[in-house]
């Protein structure tokens, strides 16, 4: 239960016959009894036998019942659930998938990329060029050209102008300023606050003379011995008046205190036994209410696993001999069927839409690209070089 190392008790000596009674009752009585403020101590051997018993009786079969339930979910995860799950994954799920797959998923992503995205993007890449080339360029030529640069041009005047006839202008008439500012004000009133601070000087000594050292003499010498000799007195009232007194009235009262912790201690051991006495009854009825739970779970056990024998002898293995036989003589011969359906007929119109398009539109946008669009982009192109756009 644990690891620590546990002192056990040596074996009581067997009990005496004759005088020996009396002699051990005298050894007992004689016996020094605990101070009533000490805490009882507990042998440590007896904590150790109550924990040891308490680990086997609730501790152990719990452990017990955890330890079956684990090995019988493990024993349902690996013969009847994973083998289950794999049945279904192998046998009707990836099939399933396969075909899926196969038969909707991806003709219906060439249906979609063949005639739906591709021309789009070729459409798309058809008006982005003609925007590009007869909209964009030509805005962008006429935006630089008539608007920016005359703003530009603008900007820079207006930048001299204010460079020259208000900024240069306002830093000469703010340096007069600082300069008269300087000279008229600021050197006056630096003087005035060297002489206001020398005759501030001269009357904090006059008073310091004049004023506080005789008043501090006055402290020293006249008032302090009066105020000494004043708490002097107050300290002695207080040894006389209320130590001694307090003194005399705690020797007084000690006895009583004494029998009120006697009282304490005498309370303490009857809630103590009052406790033990309630400790026992819940033991008793966790021990019996432990019981039913176990009986319960072992019946429960019992009914789930015939209930489960049941239902598998009774539903799942008819229903999966029908399934198996549904498989093999509806889904099989139906696959096959829809695979030979798609080679006769969706594979020979696919081949004949891609030899379609390879025949008639395939060399249209061959002839629309070298006949329409390269003429276009080489004049747009030497158009931009001669007016000095493009490089």
């Amino acid at each position: 239960m644990t690891d620590r190392p546990t002192v056990r008790a040596s074996l009581p000596a067997p009990r005496g016959e004759g005088p020996t009674a009396p002699t051990l009752a005298r050894l007992a009585r004689d016996a020094p009894t605990p101070h009533p403020g000490e805490p009882a101590v507990v042998p440590l051997p007896l904590v150790a036998a109550v924990a040891r018993a308490v680990a086997l009786v609730v501790v152990l079969p719990v452990r017990l019942l955890w330890e079956l339930i684990a090995a019988a979910g493990r024993l349902l995860r690996r013969h009847l659930i994973s083998p289950a799950g794999r049945f279904l994954r192998q046998w009707l799920l990836a099939p399933l998938a396969w075909a899926l797959h196969r038969l909707l998923w991806l003709p219906l992503l060439w249906c979609a990329r063949t005639l739906v995205w591709l021309p789009l993007v070729w459409l798309g890449r058809g008006i982005a060029w003609v925007a590009r080339t007869l909209i964009w360029l030509p805005l962008v030529w006429v935006a630089r050209t008539l608007v920016w640069l005359p703003l530009v041009w603008l900007g820079r005047g207006i930048a001299w102008v204010a460079r020259t006839l208000v900024w240069l202008p306002l830093v000469w008439l703010g340096r007069g300023i600082a300069w008269v500012a300087r000279t008229l004000v600021w050197l006056p009133l630096v003087w005035l606050g060297g002489a206001l601070a020398a005759l501030g000087s001269a009357a904090g000594r006059a008073v310091r003379r004049l004023l506080w050292d005789p008043l501090l003499w006055v402290v020293r010498n006249v008032l302090r011995p009066p105020v000494v000799g004043l708490g002097r007195v107050l300290v002695w009232l207080a040894d006389h008046l209320i130590r001694r007194p307090l003194r005399w009235l705690g020797a007084t009262l000690r006895p009583v205190g004494r029998l009120l912790v006697r009282g304490l201690v005498l309370l303490v051991g009857a809630l103590g036994a009052a406790l033990v006495g309630l400790a026992r009854g819940i033991w008793w009825a966790v021990r019996g209410l432990g019981r039913l739970v176990v009986y319960a779970v072992v019946g429960a056990w019992r009914t789930a696993g015939w209930l489960l024998r049941l239902v598998y002898r009774g539903l799942l293995r008819p229903l999966g001999h029908g399934l198996r036989w549904l498989w093999r003589h509806t889904v099989h011969p139906l696959l096959r069927g829809v695979r030979w359906v798609w080679s006769v007929t969706v594979v020979p119109v696919a081949r004949g839409v891609r030899a379609a398009w390879r025949a008639t539109v395939t060399p249209t946008a061959r002839w629309m690209r070298r006949s329409v669009l390269d003429p276009a982009r080489l004049a747009s192109r030497e158009v931009l070089s001669a007016l000095g756009l493009r490089r």
